[in-house]
């Protein structure tokens, strides 16, 4: 366990480099939801997006400073190693949700202040579907990503992510065009009402289950590495 918190804190020491960065994210947040309520309600998933992405880049600071020669040389395995990554990425997307979801409120309340005439109630419940749906739809990216950056490095891996990802989107695409079309039949309100019973249930056990077949994946990928 303390050979992790001491990979976390260099992740982290690492990412102390973008605190500008995290400022201008927060001021370009704040401007895009001051301009309306459909935009303010994304701002959870803007948020876990952009943190879970900044967590990322301590694959490039570890490619770029050869950091894994040194982390190698020291006691502990490559199944730490790439569990502290995991657990730092995760930790971050989480995050990232639930500061949109604290933030988001704010927003809408300095809107409601700048446009008295048009008041907006805050839909926590919408709100916090949003924000659940957008933490586990910026997970399915990195449970992506992660394999890919240990297969084909750093730039690369987000080249060959892009790739799965819009093969990923074409076949959801289409799925979901054979379901509007009724060439499928698909009772969308029995499924509807399953996710309405039972939806947060099943993303953390489908967000458990990505995690797990990614983690696997990089584990294979990275054991057979030479540095």
């Amino acid at each position: 366990m303390n050979i992790i918190k001491g990979l976390l804190k260099k992740d982290l020491f690492n990412l102390a480099s973008y605190k500008s960065s995290l400022i201008i994210i927060f001021v370009c947040i704040f401007a895009i939801g001051t301009m309306n309520e459909s935009t303010a309600n994304f701002i959870p998933i803007i948020m876990s997006a952009m943190i879970g992405m900044i967590a990322l880049a301590t694959f490039n600071y570890d490619e770029v400073s050869k950091s894994e020669k040194y982390v190698l040389a020291l006691p502990t395995n490559r199944k730490k190693i790439i569990l502290e990554k995991y657990i730092l990425i995760i930790s971050c997307t989480i995050i990232g949700g639930i500061l949109g979801f604290i933030i988001t409120p704010i927003i809408i309340n300095i809107i409601n202040y700048i446009k008295a005439e048009n008041i907006i109630s805050v839909d926590y419940e919408s709100l916090l579907s949003v924000t659940i749906g957008g933490i586990f739809g910026i997970s399915l990216i990195s449970a992506i990503q992660i394999p890919s950056v240990y297969k084909w490095g750093a730039e690369r891996g987000r080249i060959q992510m892009f790739i799965l990802l819009f093969a990923l989107f074409a076949i959801v695409g289409g799925i979901g065009y054979l379901i509007i079309n009724n060439i499928f039949n698909i009772d969308v309100e029995a499924i509807k009402n399953i996710f309405n019973k039972f939806g947060l249930l099943i993303l953390i056990i489908l967000s458990a289950i990505m995690y797990y077949v990614s983690y696997k994946i990089s584990y294979k990928i990275y054991k057979n590495k030479e540095y």
